[in-house]
């Protein structure tokens, strides 16, 4: 072959390489400005009752950083370990303010993760700097519905940083299977959740390890109302309160924190 003909052949592959490479763009563009015109829409907000849990008292300090929300108490006697949460999809982290105040109330700090567009799946590593600016603290890890699986990843990853995972309304998948980690481990659900895939929850039991995992069942709680955000979509109508929730399930994690090994 001489070097026209070789030419002539090798142009219809490179535009085919450059169509292929202009369309693969057009379509990431067209997926991010479907994600930024649908975020506002899609997204859950939180309550008043959230709202007024962000204020700062003579007993507790809450602060927004760059990357997270810090409820500790003022005079800075924390009782160990604090506690990192992971919001869930597309929920604002606001919206946990009630619950990570009545942590905090009970003496543990505790920081609520902002992740990018609200989705942990974009921010799984964020507890990273909030493990290193207390490197004499004990940490655990958890988080609701997305947050949860994804705090889970983050836990199976680095282990020796943590002392116990947790979930809320969540699993752990494969990718964060914590079955060989050594955690002690809190699954918290509500009888009434409906958003919940049960079936894959259940089967993600097998992620888990068998002898330090604690079930706690909240009867008559859903999935919304392990936050403060309103009613969600596919969720079934609790027959408790959202305050009776959010009582039941703080004292679950602090009596849970409390009983840890490390």
């Amino acid at each position: 072959m001489n070097e026209g003909q070789h030419l002539i052949r090798s142009k219809p592959k490179r535009k085919i390489g450059k169509w292929i490479l202009i369309s693969f763009a057009s379509l990431i563009m067209l997926l991010v400005l479907g994600l930024l015109i649908a975020y506002p829409i899609l997204k859950y907000e939180p309550l008043e009752q959230a709202k007024q849990a962000m204020e700062s008292n003579s007993a507790l300090v809450v602060k927004t950083e760059d990357n997270s929300l810090l409820f500790e108490p003022a005079d800075k006697k924390v009782i160990q370990p604090s506690l990192i949460f992971y919001p869930g999809a597309l929920v604002d982290a606001e919206s946990y303010a009630p619950l990570a105040r009545k942590v905090a109330e009970a003496g543990h700090r505790v920081y609520i993760v902002k992740m990018p567009f609200d989705l942990a799946i974009f921010g799984k590593n964020r507890a990273n700097p909030l493990i290193q600016s207390h490197p004499d603290d004990t940490f655990v890890i958890g988080g609701h519905s997305l947050g949860g699986a994804f705090a889970a990843r983050y836990a199976a990853a680095n282990t020796s940083k943590l002392a116990g995972v947790f979930f809320l309304g969540s699993y752990a998948d494969e990718g964060g299977s914590l079955k060989n980690s050594g955690l002690d481990v809190l699954q918290v659900t509500g009888s009434k959740d409906g958003v919940l895939n049960w079936k894959v929850w259940e089967e993600s039991k097998q992620n888990l390890p068998a002898d330090t995992t604690k079930y706690v069942s909240i009867e008559g709680g859903n999935h919304g109302q392990f936050g403060t955000y309103g009613k969600q979509k596919g969720d079934q109508d609790a027959t408790i309160s959202s305050q009776q929730q959010l009582d039941e399930v703080s004292q679950a994690i602090i009596e849970w924190m409390r009983t840890l090994k490390k």
